[in-house]
């Protein structure tokens, strides 16, 4: 059985205006139940994990200033968010949610989480909407049970994965593959074990011909026994803070390649949906939904 990770705290209240599209957390779940794609049963609540999950990722100091609500103003306005008990609390549990998404994963091949995907958290702060990096705790943590040996992170999210090459910079165990616009946020980037830099308004043709040359002799090299797929949809050339241009069809057949590819290797994976900033949040919806029914279609 699919099993994804929902809990209403997700969705966190904003101040009107806000350019992050928080309605798509409510909204997912809901179109997902409502086509029957998904049942209740497939929905798992996520709670709080041991801090310790978390500190094996995060510095001590910045998970204490953020829990104590006591992060300085400027380390806070870098967050995009207004800083609250209860935001730490939602990107606390979207960390379960992708903690256990693993155990799940591991059990059924695939696990989802409606949330997460937030890979511009460093070890030490947040940025660019993310506070804690949850596939990095994830991967962490499936290390430190000796559930895998060997992880590749693949990162397909129109920013660079940041944060997230920044945490396993010097970690042999962890590969990060991010492809991303070159010229797009964040506009100093790090360097990941694999950085494809696209160009703007790439379209699906040439997109997925590159990730096709890619990934097979990736997975290959890196010979992974666990993966974690950041499947942003900002990807979209209707993306407010993306500059590719992929159809949301483009964007169904990235996903369909990446599962399709896994399943076939019998790769477990856990996949965050990451960003999707288009103006229509129905457009968003609909290309997050799409990964859900390919999930649906491929492994079960």
């Amino acid at each position: 059985m699919l099993k994804i990770a929902y809990h209403p705290i997700y969705k966190h209240p904003l101040p009107e205006g806000h350019r992050f599209p928080m309605i798509k957390y409510e909204l997912l779940p809901q179109q997902l139940l409502h086509e029957g794609t998904c049942g209740p049963e497939n929905f798992f609540t996520p709670e709080f994990p041991e801090e310790e999950h978390i500190l094996r990722v995060h510095d001590e100091e910045y998970y204490r200033n953020l829990i104590n609500l006591s992060l300085d103003a400027r380390a806070a306005r870098k967050t995009g968010f207004p800083l609250s008990k209860e935001l730490v609390e939602r990107e606390v549990i979207i960390a379960d949610g992708t903690i256990k998404g693993c155990g799940y994963a591991l059990k059924h091949g695939i696990a989802m989480n409606i949330a997460g995907g937030t890979h511009h958290a460093y070890t030490s702060h947040g940025e660019a909407f993310c506070l804690l990096n949850d596939q990095a705790i994830g991967a962490r943590y499936l290390l430190h049970e000796k559930l895998a040996k060997k992880i590749l992170i693949i990162d397909l999210d129109v920013h660079q994965g940041n944060g997230t090459a920044e945490i396993f910079q010097s970690d042999r165990d962890v590969f990060t593959f991010s492809m991303h616009g070159k010229n797009n946020y964040p506009f100093r980037k790090e360097k990941s074990d694999l950085d494809i830099e696209l160009h703007d308004g790439i379209q699906d043709e040439e997109y997925l011909t590159i990730l096709k040359d890619t990934l097979p002799s990736l997975i290959k090299k890196v010979n992974p026994d666990f993966v974690f797929y950041l499947c942003g949809a900002d990807v979209l050339a209707t993306d407010k803070l993306g500059k590719l241009g992929l159809s949301i069809e483009g964007c169904k057949d990235r996903d369909a390649y990446v599962l399709d590819l896994l399943h076939k290797a019998k790769i477990p994976v856990q996949c965050s949906m990451g960003g999707g900033y288009s103006p229509d949040i129905k457009l968003i919806v609909e290309a997050h939904a799409n990964t859900y029914r390919l999930a649906q279609e491929i492994y079960f």
